[in-house]
């Protein structure tokens, strides 16, 4: 089990703005990255990223699916596991995908906070 890095949500809003989604999209690889580790999952961060630029319906999708992430990886550090999945899929579908960023960077935070270095 490897342990994510801890980012500052705001931070995670400020750059995504200031490089014109840029960083946006380097957080949606790394997040998947890291969630791909700590779950020992078999998904590629690269796959995950190049449909978010190529279908942009796939980015709902994502949102859904890294919340169900978050909320597996929650469990596994011992954490209550709150699964934000829809509200993920409905902030983006509104719009908000900035948002959900500052969220789950949040929770990820949480989650890397509670693990033990091995």
């Amino acid at each position: 089990m490897v342990k994510g890095t801890t980012r500052s949500p705001a931070l995670v809003i400020v750059l995504s703005i200031i490089t014109c989604g840029i960083y946006f999209l380097y957080w949606i690889y790394k997040s998947s990255e890291e969630m791909k580790f700590y779950l020992n999952t078999t998904n590629s961060p690269a796959t995950e990223l190049i449909l978010c630029i190529l279908c942009f319906p796939y980015q709902y999708y994502w949102f859904y699916k890294q919340g169900k992430n978050l909320a597996e990886a929650s469990k596994i550090a011992g954490l209550v596991g709150e699964d934000n999945s829809i509200l993920y899929l409905i902030l983006a579908i509104l719009g908000l995908g900035i948002v959900n960023s500052a969220i789950m960077q949040a929770n990820a935070n949480n989650i890397w906070g509670n693990q033990q270095q091995f």
